[in-house]
């Protein structure tokens, strides 16, 4: 089964930041995703309400504001909760994965400074290096630097034997 989710939209409002009780970092946040018709002349969009959580939490409410245009790949989750009414209260979020910053911090009248094209939400891949079975007392996961080139010291193309490719 598959659920992912590719969205690229601007925020409708600040990032809202705030930590659970254990310390995590959660954002939540919503997105306004133009439809690809218009109805009499007139552009639609959808507001989707997404979350991101840890760093990449940290990294949205610091450097995006109302405005700013991201992409985001994650997935659907659905929860429920019974409201102050006592009635049965449903929800629907895409939960980040990841997160782009898709143009300068400036372009909307944010903050001077270098443009930041890029999310540093995006610089680790999370990867679990504990084997399993086996607590360390961390629940955090240890992340990987995906940003080095691991070809740098090479010296000449790189060859691949034809029993190595996948097809």
């Amino acid at each position: 089964m598959i659920n992912r989710v590719v969205l690229v939209g601007r925020l409708t409002t600040d990032p809202e930041l705030r930590y659970t009780p254990n310390g995590i970092a959660s954002c939540k946040f919503r997105v306004a995703v133009n439809r690809s018709f218009k109805n009499e002349g007139e552009q639609q969009a959808d507001f989707i309400s997404c979350v991101a959580w840890r760093k990449q939490a940290e990294n949205l409410a610091n450097f995006m504001k109302k405005g700013n245009l991201i992409g985001l790949e994650g997935r659907i989750q659905t929860g429920s909760y019974e409201g102050q009414d006592g009635k049965r209260v449903y929800t629907t979020d895409v939960v980040a994965d990841s997160i782009q910053f898709l143009e300068p911090r400036n372009a909307s009248g944010g903050s001077q400074g270098t443009p930041n094209y890029e999310s540093s939400t995006n610089m680790y891949q999370g990867t679990q290096n504990v084997p399993q079975g086996q607590n360390y007392g961390n629940n955090q996961p240890s992340y990987t630097r995906v940003d080095e080139d691991p070809f740098a010291n090479s010296k000449g193309p790189i060859e691949v034997d034809s029993d190595d490719l996948p097809f």
